[in-house]
């Protein structure tokens, strides 16, 4: 048994606290003050050499934060780093359990990567906009003192603890902490085997955050390293364990049932994915079909597809083809669903057609990396769930037209030149006219010129603007859908961007005035 504290060792202990909270856990941390507390409070979750900066993130009040990241980059941090730590600072505070807290997290891959398309000077711009938001959230957490994620011990009871199915099971016990030890175990294997495990209960629902967060942290590896993948994916594990907890829709509970039985009823669990191509008739004939179905319809044109030997990334894109759908037709937000930074007939934030596309991408996405179980059980939820959010209106989507509609066409059928195609669409933006927007998108890109200038103009506004939590992911979702879409089909990702992005102007981001001015940025 340990012996008691004396009051002197009491009193060294209070005054060392007192100095921790004086200086800072940053700044202690490079001073050398918080190892022996290190050693006392064995469960508290550390990052190596990232650490004093994650506590920066951590700690420092929002409207302080940029400057000290701008110095940051001056003394020669990468933005790279800046990145990697801001992630494990969300994930230690929040552990997927935050509404603002594991949106943020989902918006860091994003803003790195539009960071990569910008100009050098301004590349900082998307990063320090995600950065201020999470900081701000952390701080409204309590910071530090509000963390969730500790150090956890791998359950190794049993062989089965080894299991996707056995951390889908831990999951539906409502037991986080059951739920962490399991996949604390499945997580001593490679990323690779640790995403495909996690994948099991991913699959159990297909509510949106379920299944866009893994697909985001899968895509900020990448960026960080591998190594930090046990830390990145359990949030994913305590966001299922936490949805299970809450109110249940009729249709929760379908995708335990429906994907084994389409597994087993076409023996996709003997075959490996296929690599018939498919051509452009059959992409949108598909399409087509899986937005007119019932969400176990869709389902079973996935897995009749896939059974058939159709190449993955086919399915995979008349499922991303469907959900466009929703964005081009949506009649936006009623009066009645107002909100603020949302007005009615708005469609960015968290619109259905916003979240079709970001839950179609992240399917599709996670059925490229997985194994072939699992890239089949993406394909088959992906199409499922994209019927399931056409139904939300009671099926009015499919009465609706998509933008632009004819009129909005025939008002700008006369305007051939890129310049003056792009002056209309960025007028069109600034004055919120969501069809004529997309209507300039459409004719610049039925005309065959270069997709760069638009996606330019619309990245400025995706860094500008506030989004509603979803302009970075979104910006990223329609960006990685163009590159891989076949000619035919992927402007209609650009024109629905353009749409959303017109919906969303005119609410600028939080710190990105104060952002350039440290940039020295027009």
């Amino acid at each position: 048994m340990k012996a008691p504290r004396t009051r002197r060792e009491f009193l060294s202990d209070v005054g060392r606290g007192m100095l921790i909270t004086t200086l800072g856990s940053q700044i202690a941390h490079e001073l050398g003050v918080t190892q022996v507390l290190a050693g006392e409070t064995p469960d508290v979750l550390t990052f190596g050499s990232l650490e004093p900066l994650v506590c920066l993130m951590q700690e420092t009040p929002a409207d302080r934060l940029l400057p000290k990241l701008a110095e940051r980059l001056r003394s020669g941090t990468e933005l790279r780093q800046l990145v990697a730590a801001a992630a494990l600072a969300n994930a230690r505070t929040f552990g997927g359990e935050d509404y603002v807290g594991f949106h943020t997290l989902m918006a860091i891959a994003p803003a790195f990567h539009m960071a990569q398309e910008l100009p050098k000077e301004s590349q900082p711009l998307p990063v320090f906009k995600v950065l201020y938001r999470n900081t701000n959230r952390i701080q409204e957490h309590g910071g530090r003192s509000g963390e969730v994620l500790r150090t956890i011990k791998p359950d190794a009871d049993s062989p089965r603890s080894r299991s996707g199915e056995s951390l889908c099971d831990a999951v539906r016990g409502k037991d986080v902490d059951h739920a962490e030890k399991t996949f604390a175990a499945l997580a001593q294997g490679s990323a690779e085997d640790t995403f495909n495990h996690l994948l099991h209960a991913v699959q159990d629902n297909t509510e949106v955050h379920r299944v866009v967060l893994p697909y985001r942290a899968w895509d900020l590896l990448g960026i960080i390293g591998k190594e930090q993948a046990h830390t990145l994916f359990r949030q994913s594990v305590r966001y299922c364990v936490k949805s299970e907890m809450g109110q249940r829709s009729s249709t929760w509970d379908e995708p335990r049932t429906l994907l084994p039985r389409l597994l087993d009823e076409h023996k996709l669990l003997a075959r490996t994915p296929g690599t018939r191509i498919a051509e452009d008739k059959w992409i949108e004939e598909t399409s087509e079909t899986i937005f007119k179905s019932t969400p176990a319809e869709a389902a079973a044109v996935a897995a009749s597809a896939l059974a058939e030997g159709i190449l993955p990334a086919a399915i995979g894109e008349a499922i991303s083809l469907a959900a466009n759908q929703l964005v081009l037709r949506d009649m936006g937000r009623t009066p009645r669903d107002e909100s603020p930074g949302k007005p009615p007939g708005s469609v960015h934030g968290d619109s259905i057609g916003v979240h079709a596309c970001d839950s179609a991408n992240a399917w599709r996405n996670m059925a490229r990396v997985s194994n072939p179980r699992n890239c089949f059980a993406s394909l088959i939820l992906g199409a499922y769930q994209v019927a399931l959010d056409r139904m939300a209106r009671g099926g009015d989507f499919l009465h609706w037209q998509p933008l632009p509609y004819g009129w909005q066409f025939e008002q700008i059928k006369k305007i051939t030149e890129a310049d003056a195609l792009l002056r209309e669409a960025d007028d069109a933006i600034r004055s919120n006219l969501q069809g004529r927007a997309s209507a300039a998108i459409h004719r610049y890109g039925e005309l065959g010129y270069a997709p760069r200038p638009v996606f330019d103009l619309l990245l400025r506004f995706a860094v500008s603007e506030d989004g509603s939590l979803h302009a970075e992911k979104f910006y990223r979702t329609v960006s990685e859908e163009f590159e891989s879409a076949r000619p035919a089909f992927r402007w209609r990702h650009a024109v629905a961007l353009a749409r959303v992005t017109a919906s969303e102007f005119g609410r600028p981001a939080a710190g990105m005035a104060e952002a350039r001015a440290l940039l020295k940025l027009a």
